[in-house]
């Protein structure tokens, strides 16, 4: 048996998303990452939900390597990954005075050699731990903390998956991106029914549709999906149990700029489209900080903190986005983001003012693409708003309307019970 080639523990290859900069448990109480001195590598964990968040460092007794993952659990101590002689080794970390301990929890070994292992986003609860073992025709999920017996395959899907997002509170329901007779299918795998697989998004026949994010409370979702722009991925939203078409606002789209969106506000129930969404964008002019309602349409540009730990972020119910950063003054902050009010748009609006200078501006709308979703969901078109006096990104070239073939998602058709 050889063993399966380590990943990074959030963004892959898979899903064309750079690494998040650090971990954080669904709660965020807690994130870990894989902190440098030098050239050496150890884990660090960051409380953050103190009155002031604070790092301990929890190095071993050899420095760890740089493609070890990191994962904090819901009591403080770190789950970390490691590739030891071929097999992959799982431990939690806890201080212990002046030192780290360690409790080993076992090993996974995978019989492909083509197969690579890597660990799902925290699980609500943080009681428990997943990782997936993707191999050229199959997937293993595998539990690798919190089992009575140290790692439990729990159930194998045929096909290749990649990402990984928790859809309930209870972490039963799991949503995969699906990868078979070469399309990509966002998925729900029930893990106490041994891995009994639904479909959840189905926008079109042949087209590529991921699910990026879930919140719990309000069931919005972000998709990435090419079904109105074949050979194109663009960024949508929907509703869990919905059977309304997933949406794909204009606004989303920046030419040669990575949008990834990494949190979304919990506690609007009942408005979904009231939720922000805060969108990491990557580009030719750097990286910063994007915020989106799905009731605008526009996204509000904002510089990232210095050091911010990228790709990283967690919303507070009352609409604060909180960055976690690290700079060699201040080793471990904070930084609390408080980006505009949702508004009903008016007339005439200008965009926010104060963009991170040579950052792309809020555009204005283009004239509505033409498609086959119902004209109760078409977004109603605004008056031109003047540019900012800014060195912007050229936005993107309109496509020629065509009518894009998409379905209702079937998003109610979810195992719940």
């Amino acid at each position: 048996m050889t063993a399966c080639a380590i990943e990074p523990s959030a963004g892959h290859e898979d899903d064309g998303v750079a690494p998040a900069g650090c971990t954080l448990t669904a709660d965020g109480a807690y994130a870990a990452r894989l902190a440098s001195a030098g050239d050496s590598w150890f884990p660090e964990r960051w409380t953050l939900d103190g009155p002031e968040p604070y790092a301990v460092p929890l190095p071993r007794n050899q420095p760890e390597e740089p493609g070890t993952e990191v994962q904090p659990m819901g009591d403080g101590r770190v789950l970390i990954h490691r590739l030891v002689a071929g097999r992959h080794a799982f431990s939690l970390l806890y201080p212990t005075g002046p030192g780290t301990g360690e409790l080993p929890l076992g090993v996974v070994q995978c019989p492909d050699d083509t197969a690579r292992l890597r660990l799902l986003p925290p699980a609500p609860g943080g009681e428990r731990a997943y990782a997936l073992a993707v191999g050229p025709r199959a997937t293993t999920v595998w539990l690798v903390a919190g089992g009575a017996f140290g790692p439990e395959r729990l159930a194998e899907l045929p096909g290749r998956c990649s990402g990984g997002v928790w859809l309930d509170r209870a972490g039963r329901l799991l949503a995969l991106d699906r990868e078979t007779g070469g399309r990509t299918k966002a998925v729900v795998v029930d893990l106490e029914r041994g891995g009994e697989m639904s479909p959840l998004l189905q926008i079109a026949a042949d087209s590529d549709d991921r699910l990026l994010l879930a919140d719990h409370d309000s069931g919005l979702l972000l998709i990435r999906s090419d079904a109105p722009s074949p050979g194109q991925d663009r960024l949508g939203w929907g509703v869990l149990g919905s059977t309304l078409p997933v949406r794909f606002p204009e606004c989303l789209r920046l030419r040669d700029y990575t949008v990834t969106p990494f949190a979304i506000q919990p506690g609007q129930i009942l408005t979904p489209e009231s939720c922000a969404v805060a969108l990491r964008v990557d580009g030719p002019r750097g990286r910063w900080v994007g915020v989106w309602r799905p009731a605008e349409r526009r996204v509000h540009h904002l510089p990232a903190p210095e050091g911010w730990l990228a790709g990283t972020g967690l919303w507070t119910p009352e609409g604060v986005l909180r960055l976690p950063y690290a700079t060699e003054a201040v080793p471990c902050g904070v930084a609390q983001v408080s980006p505009p009010a949702a508004a009903a748009p008016e007339p005439g609006a200008t965009p926010v003012p104060g963009h991170p200078p040579g950052h792309p501006p809020e555009p204005a709308p283009p004239a509505p693409e033409t498609s086959s979703m119902p004209p109760q969901l078409a977004q109603p078109a605004h008056p031109p708003r003047p540019t900012p006096p800014a060195d912007p990104a050229p936005p993107p070239a309109p496509s020629a309307p065509r009518p894009v073939p998409l379905q209702e998602a079937p998003l109610g058709r979810l195992v719940t019970n």
